[in-house]
Order: C-alpha cells, then structure tokens, then sequence
C-alpha cells in the first residue's frame, strides 16, 4: 500500500524570530559624528541665509508705503530688476532652444561621445548652483 504524505503530517512552519528596534545612534555607525557634524552645517547654513533675509523683512516693513514706493521706484532699481529680469528671459530663451535641440539630437541619433553629452546634460540636476560657482 503505497504511503502518501498530506499537509496534517507536516511540522508547523517556525516562528520567526522578533527584529530588535534599531535607534537612531546605531543607525550611521560608519560614520561616527555624522549627526553632529550634519546639525552643525545645517545650522550655519541656515544662518547663513536667514540672516540676510530677516534683514531684508526688517527693512522692508519698518518703511511706510511712501518710503518703500520711492525705493522701488528708484531708476536705479528700476534698471536693476529690468537687467535681471531681461537676462533671465533671455537666457531662458537661449536654454530652449538649444535644450530642445540637444534632447532631439540624443534620442534620434546614435554617435561616438553620446554618454558623454548625456552626462553633461544630467550635471546641473546632481551639481548645486552653489558648489558650481565656487
């Protein structure tokens, strides 16, 4: 009489074993004073920003409307934003035109030094504009 197995005689399946909750200092232990070090460059980074612009509110809002209008409308603030404001419109023209061009000529063609123009086309995504300028 031929024996057969059936899933009642098989053992029940293990218990896993319960995960230990892992804290936040054995979290980056490659790297020992990584949470210090971060907290102290987010600090003077922010203080590095903030200040400038606190400065800039508290100005602002101690003006009255009076004051505040005959700053803005000050010629040479005037020229200021349309030069800012102008270049930025050209350049965004200009980086149109020849971003189109670029992301038409990679995905059509096939050419020697593609990965190449591909990867300078990624670098200002992984590159801040800040580190760039320096």
């Amino acid at each position: 009489m031929p024996s057969t197995i059936s899933l009642a005689d098989a053992p029940p399946p293990a218990a896993k074993a319960p995960r230990r909750p892992v804290s936040a200092s054995q979290r980056f232990t490659v790297l020992p004073g990584f949470g210090l070090s971060l907290g102290f460059t987010i600090f003077y980074l922010t203080l590095i920003v903030l200040i400038p612009l606190s400065a800039t509110f508290l100005k602002t809002f101690t003006m009255t409307w009076d004051a505040f209008w005959t700053t803005v409308s000050n010629p040479r603030v005037v020229a200021s934003l349309e030069l800012s404001f102008g270049a930025s419109l050209v350049a965004a023209i200009i980086n149109t035109v020849f971003g189109l061009v670029v992301a038409w000529v990679l995905v059509r063609y096939r050419f020697f030094g593609k990965r190449v123009i591909d990867a300078l086309v990624d670098l200002p995504f992984a590159l801040p504009t800040a580190v760039a300028g320096i």
